[in-house]
């Protein structure tokens, strides 16, 4: 993008301001500063006069969960399907790599983390032994997506080559970069993290698919003949990834996607549940159960709206598609934005001061036409690791891998 296209892409959204240091880059720096101006969308800067419209919850109705009785009785069915869609190589994963160990004291991306105590084990290898269960048994690798993140990517894919990926086969793990959304104040307009760099974030969970395609890695998915995608998150160190009943059991229901789903251990645990939306499969977030979907009962007298979800889904890749035609809802959401006061110094606010513009993964779910929560046994698929100690930290996640006979 040259200068005069960059002046007249900003002046059309009233962002003509991010130029202001533009004289005292280097050639360089200038040249960085247009190639981002030029790859940010700057359509979605408006929307923040009217968040309060963008994301409105429709009629919330139960969804019921294939239960673990149900599962078990067909598990060598769903099996078996599983088994020869994974080894027909009609499975592909992808993962959720884009965060760093902040929160748990560490400078690293937090796949790197250590959670081993006597030995080194990482929240990556971990992730990889579990999935080598499922190379084993279906006698096929699938090829893992790694969505790593502007501020991860190089020093993600550095360790993983380090580690000789961990034992998985280097030609079927492929890296690619999250989408960024410029961070704005509170008028929409866009903060500046340095002289000739614009504040950006992650364009949220939901941004993985898209991100995937502008990569050009749908291209390896259709030439390959992948038809379904299970996405998973970095943290939660047990879940088993391309579950061949799973995967079966999402085949044989001939749903759109399946949701793994956990039994909430509390009314209010901070989960989202799944639900119906206007009769189709959505999400609600905890901040949004009433108390009133809280007390709700299904037939059996068992809570309505009790199973959480994990972050694993398997998406079905032709559902997937059709969403590129369409956009997800935008989610507007209040943060702490590191950026230049007016004196060109960086701050870092200790309290919000301003906005980043996300899509969700519960979005997705949204729009597609089916779903089959699928639920698993916490204490063997769920220890997800957010915080150093207490509630789902490294503390928690390491009682649960030791309970699985994980040596640590």
């Amino acid at each position: 993008m040259t200068l005069a296209e960059a002046k007249q892409k900003l002046a059309q959204y009233g962002q003509e301001h991010v130029l202001k240091y533009y004289e005292e880059l280097d050639a360089a720096g200038q040249e960085a500063l247009l190639t981002q101006i030029g790859e940010t969308d700057m359509s979605v800067l408006a929307s923040c006069k009217h968040r309060e419209e963008l994301v409105k919850k429709g009629e919330i109705t139960p969804l019921a969960a294939m239960e673990l009785d149900e599962i078990n009785a067909n598990r060598k069915s769903f099996t078996s399907t599983g088994i020869k869609a994974i080894h027909d190589g009609k499975v592909g994963a992808v993962l959720l790599a884009g965060g760093m160990g902040t929160r748990l004291g560490s400078d690293n991306p937090k796949c790197m983390y250590n959670v081993g105590i006597s030995r080194e084990l990482y929240i990556f290898e971990c992730l990889v032994n579990n999935m080598m269960d499922v190379v084993r048994q279906s006698g096929s690798w699938f090829h893992l997506f790694v969505m790593t993140s502007e501020k991860n990517n190089d020093t993600t894919i550095q360790f993983m080559q380090e580690k000789k990926f961990f034992g998985y086969n280097p030609e079927f793990v492929h890296f690619f970069k999250q989408e960024m959304a410029a961070a704005t104040d509170y008028e929409g307009r866009i903060y500046l993290e340095e002289k000739g760099r614009l504040a950006t974030s992650p364009n949220g969970n939901g941004g993985w698919f898209i991100s995937m395609k502008n990569a050009g890695l749908l291209d390896l998915v259709k030439k390959e003949g992948i038809e379904w995608i299970n996405v998973f998150a970095v943290d939660n160190v047990l879940q088993r990834i391309a579950d061949p009943c799973f995967v079966g059991a999402t085949i044989q229901r001939n749903c759109d996607v399946g949701a793994k789903v956990v039994r909430k251990n509390a009314p209010d645990e901070k989960v989202g549940v799944m639900c119906l939306e206007d009769g189709r499969p959505s999400i609600v977030e905890y901040y949004d159960l009433t108390q009133e979907l809280m007390d709700a009962r299904d037939e059996k007298g068992n809570p309505a709206y009790n199973f959480g979800v994990i972050l694993n889904y398997l998406f079905r890749v032709s559902a997937l598609e059709q969403l590129l035609d369409g956009n997800l809802p935008l989610h507007i959401v209040e943060k702490k934005i590191p950026c230049l006061d007016e004196a060109g110094e960086l701050i870092k606010p200790q309290e919000p001061n301003g906005y980043k513009f996300e899509s969700l993964v519960l979005d997705m779910i949204h729009q597609m036409g089916s779903c089959l929560p699928y639920e698993v046994e916490r204490n063997r698929e769920f220890a997800p690791i957010k915080n150093k100690t207490g509630i789902d930290s490294v503390e928690s996640a390491r009682a649960l891998l030791r309970e699985n006979g994980v040596e640590l």
